[in-house]
């Protein structure tokens, strides 16, 4: 049986004549965690966008816990197992943290037609629950969403991705806009799904966090995957290198 969890074939993605990403092969395994790094329109979101289906694929193709798949959108993605945490953080700012984390998978006491009743202390009790898990500390998780800082609104995205996941994480930036102490919880959630065997892609521009949480780094450069590398086979001077282009083509890992 294959430990691939997921696979792009050819993947590509035209905006009229720009390309943005342009025959992408990659590979992730169970368990592994994935660094995907570049420049600014590199092709690095552009890739994930593609995967979890918030844009359409121009060719290639995906396959997905050992099956192709064409999802018709991110709930389809996230419905087979794909949990991502977007740069936009998709939260509702007029609901408090237990609705943001059930977002789409809210828990019912009953359902009866049009007619339903929420089961809110269910909800709030496994949210409780999920960020004792993550680590993560909302003083008061009956508040709504806006009411709260940028870093508190970007760990609990985390926490509601880190509880749910099961087939695979993709964090993009996730610590683009934080401080250091909430970046430092952040990258401890990322060990505990290491720990936890669930596989992740990260997007991030920060090297000193990709060298510390990954296997390997996977290096675009408009819009082409350019280096595939193991973390304890490189360093910063020879990702940047890939990055900027002064070293080319397409290089392996092992």
């Amino acid at each position: 049986m294959s430990d691939i969890v997921l696979e792009t074939r050819g993947l590509t993605k035209r905006y009229g004549g720009v390309h943005a990403l342009e025959d992408a092969d990659f590979v992730l395994r169970k368990g592994e965690h994935v660094a995907v790094v570049g420049d600014n329109g590199a092709g690095k979101s552009t890739f994930v966008r593609q995967v979890t289906a918030v844009e359409q694929r121009t060719a290639g193709e995906i396959i997905f816990d050992g099956q192709p798949v064409h999802f018709a959108g991110p709930l389809d993605a996230r419905q087979a197992g794909i949990e991502t945490v977007f740069q936009t953080l998709a939260l509702a700012d007029d609901l408090d943290v237990p609705s943001n984390l059930f977002l789409g998978r809210e828990i019912f006491k009953w359902k009866l037609g049009p007619f339903s009743w929420l089961d809110r202390k269910t909800m709030r009790d496994r949210t409780l629950e999920a960020l004792k898990t993550t680590a993560v500390k909302i003083p008061n998780v009956d508040n709504p969403i806006r009411n709260m800082s940028g870093g508190q609104r970007q760990c609990v995205s985390i926490a509601r991705t880190a509880a749910f996941a099961s087939k695979l994480v993709i964090m993009d930036e996730p610590t683009a806009a934080l401080g250091v102490q909430e970046t430092a919880q952040v990258e401890n959630i990322i060990r505990g799904l290491k720990d936890r065997g669930v596989p992740l892609i990260l997007i991030s521009h920060n090297l000193r966090q990709v060298f510390d949480l990954v296997d390997r780094i996977v290096v675009f450069r408009r819009g082409r995957i350019v280096a595939n590398l193991r973390r304890d086979q490189t360093d910063g001077n020879d990702i940047v290198s890939y990055i900027t282009g002064v070293k080319g083509g397409a290089e392996n890992a092992a």
